[in-house]
């Protein structure tokens, strides 16, 4: 389309692309969060390591026959961003699957979430932003296992999904570099290299089971749900909403995370894990915000 095409755009046309582009985004994150949904119910048979080397391992087929990298040859490119990111892709995924073994989905989220949210924050020196890093904090105070009733969560559970949200930094940071030397491929070979980290060790712990036929609908329902499909989501809204409306979209993902895990496992959380997570829901929305202002008030580089 012409650029001056876009000036003449009705604006009820542009309106609906925007809502369109918001469905395709929630509908990528309620996806995502029902793949984990589908994967934990895969824990009795193959364990979370199985499942985590059915969603890259399986992932990885789907998106090396659709994008081919190996077509795509030219000048010397950084190997090690690459490895680096592919292998925080494994190590995040495999971290955050064992930590459902023993917390709910929707607290795991929250935990990992706080990974990019200190990416994010790291550094600034605004008092808004202080009010964010609280929110975190005050959070993270009511979903710690500090307490003594029954609903008091699992230690190992937690440093797991608090392990998982440091892998997302590495993942951020080096997917970042990654994608500026290797472009498209990045994602495909990144889960390659993923899946080579996390298939060895599915294998080691459930065997033969991984080959059941049985399980294989499950398993490309979690490689769909998990990695393709909201993979594809997003990058249709990222191409059709501003930053901002995106990263305060994103911040619903520990929400939509707490209302999937009671829809299809049946986790029901207290009142204050509820508090909890809308306060880390809360912080992502207004450091998404925040950062957005801070970027369109500060000089040209």
């Amino acid at each position: 389309m012409h650029p001056a095409a876009t000036d003449r755009m009705p604006p009820h046309s542009h309106f609906t692309r925007i809502l369109l582009a918001i469905g395709a985004l929630l509908l990528g994150m309620a996806s995502y969060q029902c793949g984990a949904a589908v994967a934990k119910h895969l824990f009795p048979a193959v364990g979370a390591e199985g499942a985590t080397a059915y969603r890259l391992g399986l992932a990885a087929l789907i998106l090396l026959a659709w994008r081919r990298p190996w077509r795509n040859t030219g000048a010397p490119r950084d190997m090690r961003a690459l490895w680096g990111y592919g292998l925080a892709i494994g190590a995040m995924n495999l971290l955050f699957y064992l930590s459902l073994r023993t917390i709910p989905l929707g607290i795991a989220v929250a935990l990992e979430f706080t990974g990019p949210l200190a990416l994010a924050l790291s550094g600034s020196r605004r008092w808004i932003d202080f009010v964010w890093v609280a929110l975190v904090v005050v959070g993270l105070m009511m979903l710690l296992p500090l307490r003594e009733q029954a609903q008091a969560l699992d230690p190992l559970g937690v440093a797991l999904a608090l392990a998982a949200g440091v892998g997302w930094v590495f993942y951020i940071v080096l997917g970042r570099k990654a994608g500026m030397s290797w472009a498209a491929d990045a994602v495909t070979l990144g889960t390659a290299i993923g899946a080579l980290l996390v298939v060895p060790i599915g294998f080691a712990h459930a065997g033969t089971a991984l080959l059941s036929p049985a399980l294989l609908p499950f398993a490309l329902g979690v490689a769909v749900l998990s990695s393709a499909l909201p993979y594809t989501l997003e990058m249709i809204a990222l191409t059709r909403l501003p930053s901002r409306t995106f990263g305060t979209l994103l911040s619903l993902e520990p929400a939509l995370a707490a209302a999937a895990g009671a829809a299809f496992l049946g986790e029901r959380l207290d009142l204050l894990q509820w508090l909890a997570i809308a306060a880390i829901v809360i912080a992502a929305a207004g450091t998404a915000l925040s950062l957005r202002r801070a970027e369109a008030a500060a000089p040209p580089a």
